[in-house]
C-alpha cells in the first residue's frame, strides 16, 4: 500500500456523518413542521438556516435553497428515515401524521425490511417511519 493510499484509507474511517442537511423554501416555516413534528425547538435559527438536533451525535439543518452555495438546484428529492419500535409504533405515528395533515406518500406497509410508511416534509423530502424486523432488530442490538 502506498503512502496515498494508507493516508486516503485512514482518513475515510475517521469521517462520521454529523449533519443532514435539507434545502428548503422557507427556514422558519420548515422549522415550525420539523419542531412540531420532533417535539423540540431548532438549537439554532436564523433567516436562512435552522438545525435541530435529530439524534445521538446527528444534526437536522434545513437551508434556504435560495441562499445555498453552491446554488440548490432541485427542492425536496431527499427521504429522511425515523426508526420505532414496533409495527404498532409505525401504525401509531401514521395515525398521528395523517391527523396532522402530513401528506402521506404510502400507508403503512410490510416490506423486505419491516413495516413502514412514508409521508412528504412541506418541501416535498420524504420521511420515511419504519420498525425493522425483529431478527434484524436484534443483530443490531447486537453489533451496538
Amino acid at each position: 500500500m502506498t503512502a496515498t493510499q494508507t493516508t486516503t484509507k485512514t482518513a475515510t474511517a475517521k469521517l462520521a456523518l454529523d449533519f443532514v442537511l435539507l434545502h428548503v423554501d422557507s427556514p422558519a416555516a420548515s422549522a415550525a413542521f420539523y419542531a412540531d413534528l420532533l417535539g423540540r425547538p431548532p438549537v439554532e435559527a436564523s433567516p436562512t438556516f435552522a438545525m435541530f438536533k435529530a439524534g445521538e451525535g446527528l444534526m437536522l439543518g434545513l437551508w434556504s435553497r435560495h441562499t445555498v452555495e453552491p446554488a440548490a438546484t432541485m427542492p425536496g428529492g431527499s427521504e429522511i428515515a425515523f426508526t420505532v419500535a414496533d409495527e404498532a409504533a409505525v401504525r401509531d405515528l401514521h395515525a398521528d401524521w395523517s391527523a396532522r395533515g402530513l401528506t402521506i406518500l404510502q400507508p403503512p406497509t410490510a416490506m423486505d425490511f419491516g413495516h413502514t410508511f412514508v409521508a412528504r416534509d412541506p418541501d416535498g423530502h420524504r420521511l420515511r417511519v419504519f420498525a425493522p424486523h425483529q431478527e434484524e432488530a436484534r443483530s443490531e442490538q447486537v453489533r451496538s
